[in-house]
């Protein structure tokens, strides 16, 4: 699907408005751009999608910071390569830094306050159909989704279980529901 250019700068104005739909938007457009980027290099599934996940969380969280002169996706790009060179110099680094705890409540609020298509999906089908279509995802998809929507934690509540950062469970949980939605329509 063709979005013309001026589409694409109202979605990031939106998203900047802290829009969930445009959130959504841009995180289905360009999450194959930056999934593919991060596969051609490190060639591995499982690491491309989790530097995915956490590029569009840094995305997300630094939205307001984007240029509208210069193009979203070579932006999304450059914050994909740049994680992966981090977690490279990580991986070689035998010192371990701790977060600071006051940076801990630093997140991004993403509103969320309306039920998204996926979510009236998730809600209104059969819950035996529902937990197999579940566990067609991945475990970490899984994970997500069932403590979100089984065990009903808040977004901090899942970030600190599963010792993530709040935006990466955010965007995990967007990328959960579009897959989970996707299947659901399969069957």
């Amino acid at each position: 699907m063709e979005v013309t250019q001026e589409t694409l700068i109202a979605h990031i104005q939106k998203a900047k408005e802290g829009n969930q739909i445009s959130f959504n938007f841009l995180l289905d457009h360009f999450w194959s751009d930056v999934y593919l980027y991060q596969l051609k290099r490190i060639k591995n599934d499982n690491d491309a999608e989790d530097i995915t996940i956490q590029t569009f969380s840094r995305a997300f969280d630094k939205i307001n910071t984007f240029d509208e002169k210069y193009q979203f996706k070579t932006w999304l790009i450059t914050i994909s390569k740049n994680i992966h060179i981090d977690l490279l110099r990580k991986s070689k680094s035998s010192i371990n830094l701790d977060t600071r705890p006051e940076h801990k409540e630093e997140v991004y609020k993403i509103v969320d306050d309306n039920p998204t298509p996926e979510d009236k999906i998730i809600t209104e089908q059969n819950l035996a159909k529902l937990l197999r279509d579940i566990k067609q995802l991945k475990s970490k998809y899984q994970q997500v989704i069932h403590l979100r929507y089984f065990q009903e934690l808040s977004y901090k509540e899942i970030s600190e279980q599963i010792g993530e950062p709040m935006n990466n469970v955010k965007v995990k949980l967007l990328r959960a529901k579009k897959l989970l939605a996707e299947i659901i329509k399969k069957t």
